[in-house]
């Protein structure tokens, strides 16, 4: 389930070339710098509300709406008909696809968000890819650093993949629910449609249409296969 083809439906995406030539899905975050920096065509067709700040080369498409008090940092790539509201906060090599949510105290920093992603309340983002239609509850947190900083690895029951990278939040895929509160530690992947429970601290992998929640405090289980 490691595939990019496996965790995300790319036609609902505008990128989908940051993904040839790679054998795992992870290897595309290592990526999006280039990507953008290669990609970007400076312009501005938002419709600006109030006085947010916006420094650098940036990429907006038409319908897309910057409330006040938003910041982005580019060089930043954003689509058509997104909602940026007020105190979000988009930091370099965002990629964020059309009709993407990201509100109030959301920081984006070196990921790529698909179409129709979701995060509207106090979320990190960083060096993540989410997939169609995913969705953040309020204060879901993705972290993206190992204490101490060393490499992130992918764990599973049969194998440990070594991911060569420092800093590798997660990789959420098509349509998966993320409860309230709930923290992704460094190298969560989740596949399609899983649901994660509010409050639950996740490392690891979780397959296709599975659940994720607490059982009893540390405990976690994961129910795999739900329909």
């Amino acid at each position: 389930m490691f595939k990019a083809e496996e965790l995300f439906d790319l036609r609902h995406t505008s990128h989908h070339q940051i993904f040839h030539q790679i054998n795992y899905a992870w290897e595309a975050i290592a990526k999006i710098k280039k990507y953008v920096d290669q990609h970007l065509q400076p312009q501005n067709l938002a419709s600006i509300k109030g006085e947010p700040h916006i420094e650098g080369l940036v990429q907006i498409g038409e319908g897309t709406i910057i409330e006040p008090g938003v910041v982005i940092k580019g060089p930043v790539i954003i689509g058509k008909n997104c909602l940026i509201r007020s105190g979000a906060y988009i930091r370099e090599y965002s990629i964020i696809g059309d009709r993407v949510i990201i509100g109030n105290s959301t920081e984006t920093k070196h990921c790529l968000l698909m179409n129709d992603v979701k995060a509207p309340h106090f979320n990190y983002i960083g060096d993540s890819i989410l997939g169609f239609k995913a969705h953040l509850g309020a204060g879901v947190i993705i972290s993206n650093v190992k204490t101490p900083p060393t490499e992130i690895k992918v764990v599973t029951m049969e194998k440990i993949y070594q991911t060569g990278l420092k800093k590798f939040g997660a990789l959420i895929g098509d349509e998966a629910e993320i409860g309230c509160n709930s923290v992704l530690n460094p190298g969560t992947i989740l596949g399609k449609g899983c649901l994660v429970y509010p409050g639950v601290m996740f490392r690891g992998v979780a397959a296709a249409n599975s659940i994720v929640k607490l059982r009893q405090e540390h405990d976690i289980i994961i129910k795999r296969n739900i329909s």
